[in-house]
C-alpha cells in the first residue's frame, strides 16, 4: 500500500469524508492516483471553485487569440457593468455612493479586485446580497445568469474597481462575460477548446442523465461531527433533464455556475499547467500569460483584513483564479479549492496534486490537504 494510499485510507477512517480520491504526479509521468472509501475513482463531482482556474486559462486562451484584452472595459459585453456606483465606505448605506473612477476590466474579474464579491462583515451590503439571492453558498444560484448579473449589478461595489479585493462573484460575472463574447453557450466552447483536447470529457457543468449514477451525495459537517447530506447522490441540480446541458435550445444559461469533474479530468488539467501549459506537445496557455496566472496580481492596498478569511494575505496572494503562495517552503505553488473539500496545488518544479471529496470544508477537511500537500 502506498503512502497516499494509507493517507487517504487514514482519513476515511478518521471521518473526514466517507470517500476520497487523490492523484500526485508530475509534468513529465503518469501521476500516482489513489482512493478510499465510498468514492469510485470515476465519481463525477461538484468541484465549486476549482471551476475558476479552468474559467482562468478559457479566458487567457481568448487573450491570446485576441478576443479579449485584459486591460479593457468589461462594459462593452457587460452594459450592467458599464457605470457601476462605489460605497464611500464598505460599512455605508446602499445610496451612499460616489461613481467609480476606472472601469471594471477583465483583469479585474480574474484577480477579484472588481469591487463585487463575498463581504464577509455586517454591512447593508451583506444584508442585500442576503435578501437578494445572491451570496455566496454551497448550492448553485438560484437566478439564471442574466438576472443574477442584474441583481448584482443593481447593488454598489465595495470599493473602487483594482483597490479592493472580495471573493468568488467575479468569476460569475466572467462566465457570462464569456458567454457574450463568444455568442454561444459557455459549456460548449469550453468543451471545444479546452476540455476535449486535454481528455476531459466528465468535465461540464452538469452531468448528464446518463451517467448520473457516478454523481455521489454531498455532505455537510454537523458541530458534533457527523455528516448530514445536503445534495442528493445521482440527482439534483448537478444533473441535466434527460437529453439536457448548457445549450442555445432553451436549457438554462449555467456561465455563472460552477463545474462538475473526476479525478481523471482534473488531474489532466493540472498536468498541463505543470508542463507549463504544454499538453501533448500543444501550447495550451501563453508562457507570458500563464505567468501572470501563477504569480500574485493583487496590490497591497487591496489585501485588507476584511478582504477574506483571517490570515490568508500573511502567506498567500491571488494571480488569475488561483491562490499563490508568497512564503514559507512552498512559495510559488499555486491552485485552489473548492468548498466541497476538493483541492488542486502546482509547484514551480513541475509537480502538482488533486484532491477530491464531497464533504464541505472544515478543519478535518483542511488537514486532509494539507497533509496530501505535505506528500
Amino acid at each position: 500500500m502506498s503512502t497516499l494510499t494509507e493517507l487517504l485510507g487514514r482519513h476515511v477512517a478518521e471521518g473526514t469524508a466517507p470517500g476520497i480520491l487523490a492523484a500526485l504526479g508530475s509534468a513529465d509521468e503518469a501521476p500516482e492516483v489513489a482512493a478510499a472509501g465510498d468514492l469510485a475513482p470515476d465519481a463525477v463531482v461538484r468541484i465549486q471553485s476549482m471551476t475558476k482556474p479552468v474559467l482562468a486559462v478559457a479566458t487567457l486562451r481568448l487573450v491570446a487569440a485576441g478576443r479579449l484584452d485584459l486591460d479593457e472595459p468589461v462594459g462593452r459585453w457587460l452594459p450592467e457593468l458599464a457605470a457601476p456606483r462605489v460605497l464611500r465606505t464598505p460599512e455605508g448605506e446602499l445610496d451612499d455612493t460616489v461613481p467609480a473612477r476606472s472601469p471594471v476590466t477583465v483583469r479585474h474579474l480574474l484577480t477579484n479586485t472588481s469591487g463585487y464579491g463575498m463581504i464577509l462583515t455586517p454591512s447593508p451590503l451583506q444584508t442585500a446580497m442576503a435578501e437578494r439571492g445572491i451570496e455566496a453558498g454551497p448550492q448553485p444560484w438560484a437566478l439564471p445568469a442574466d438576472d443574477w448579473l442584474s441583481t448584482l449589478a443593481g447593488l454598489p461595489l465595495v470599493g473602487q474597481p483594482g483597490e479592493v479585493w472580495r471573493y468568488h462573484h467575479s468569476f460569475g460575472m466572467l462566465g457570462i462575460l464569456l458567454t457574450r463574447v463568444l455568442g454561444r453557450p459557455l459549456g460548449e466552447h469550453l468543451a471545444e477548446d479546452l476540455l476535449t483536447p486535454l481528455g476531459m470529457v466528465d468535465t461540464a457543468y452538469l452531468v448528464p442523465a446518463e451517467q448520473a449514477h457516478r454523481l455521489p451525495a454531498a455532505h455537510r459537517r454537523e458541530e458534533d461531527g457527523t455528516l448530514v447530506e445536503v445534495d442528493p447522490a445521482s440527482s439534483g441540480p448537478f444533473v441535466a433533464a434527460s437529453g439536457g446541458a448548457d445549450r442555445a435550445d432553451g436549457a438554462p444559461d449555467l456561465s455563472h455556475g460552477e463545474l462538475v469533474s473526476t479525478l481523471h479530468d482534473y488531474a489532466a488539467f493540472a498536468r498541463m499547467l505543470a508542463a507549463g501549459g504544454v499538453h501533448d506537445g500543444r501550447q495550451m496557455v501563453d508562457p507570458g500569460l500563464l505567468h501572470l496566472m501563477r504569480t500574485d496580481q493583487v496590490p497591497a492596498v487591496a489585501k485588507t483584513p476584511d478582504s477574506f478569511f483571517p490570515g490568508f494575505w500573511d502567506t498567500s496572494g491571488w494571480g488569475f483564479g488561483v491562490a499563490v503562495e508568497t512564503t514559507g517552503p512552498h512559495a510559488g505553488r499555486y491552485g485552489w479549492s473548492g468548498g466541497l473539500g476538493t483541492d488542486v496545488f502546482v509547484d514551480p518544479d513541475g509537480r502538482y496534486g488533486v484532491l477530491l471529496s464531497q464533504v464541505e470544508m472544515g478543519p478535518p477537511t483542511f488537514r486532509l490537504i494539507a497533509d496530501l500537500q505535505q506528500l
